[in-house]
């Protein structure tokens, strides 16, 4: 007589079962990962890009401006226009690192639809047993 009935996949072929099903879980994780990567890798870079570009437009745009300015005003108030162009830059400057950093207080955490993932996988784990 066997011990299992026809169908069974017994404790064996169970265990087979759940491993197989804990690895297609953590592939389906990995592939996310993967993914999530790829896109902030891909927008890192597209910031950079754009950073770099309005930093040294910027830059030629100031440049040109002050040398105008100052060729302007060489006579009559040259170390007057030097300090108001110093002070203009350190204020631009300021609002610039603050807007910066909302930017980047605003930006998704990266991977967080693979950590929503996990989580709710650990909770589905926690409310099985």
């Amino acid at each position: 007589m066997d011990k299992d009935p026809a169908g069974s996949p017994g404790f064996v072929g169970s265990l087979r079962t759940l491993g197989d099903s804990l690895l297609a879980i953590l592939q389906d994780r990995l592939d996310l990962f993967a993914l999530e990567l790829e896109e902030e890798k891909l927008r890192l870079i597209q910031t950079f890009i754009w950073i770099s570009v309005a930093v040294f437009s910027g830059m030629m745009a100031i440049s040109f401006a002050s040398l105008t300015l100052v060729y302007l005003f060489w006579e009559q108030a040259r170390l007057a226009v030097l300090g108001g162009l110093t002070l203009f830059y350190a204020a631009a400057l300021v609002a610039i690192v603050l807007a910066f950093r909302r930017f980047i207080a605003r930006q998704a955490r990266p991977f967080a639809a693979t950590r929503q993932e996990i989580g709710a996988d650990r909770a589905c784990i926690r409310s099985a047993t």
